[in-house]
């Protein structure tokens, strides 16, 4: 499994349209092969910032199966006309302690 990290930045005064695409959104990528969970957390001390964490089967789950598919296209419509500056993505894997 891994953990698809992204610190989002809405744009100003865009927040509760912004959550409700976002849920209407989540449809699209529950629906993919390998998807595990998601949620959303807005940040508490910065107004418009999100961090979104995704769990994924494989990275390729993510990055081949989700980011190449017609489904990511929709999802890009829906979203990314929200962030300013647009998001990078970080992926991690569990260390075994």
């Amino acid at each position: 499994m891994i953990l698809e990290a992204v610190m989002l930045q809405v744009k100003q005064g865009m927040e509760k349209e912004y959550e409700e695409a976002f849920r209407n959104a989540s449809k699209i990528i529950s629906s993919m092969k390998g998807y595990i969970s998601h949620e959303l957390q807005r940040c508490m001390e910065v107004e418009g910032k999100y961090l979104l964490l995704v769990k994924w089967e494989s990275l390729e789950d993510h990055t081949v199966g989700f980011r190449q598919s017609r489904e990511y296209k929709e999802w890009k419509n829906q979203l990314h006309h929200f962030y300013d500056p647009f998001p990078s993505v970080e992926h991690f894997e569990r260390v075994d302690l």
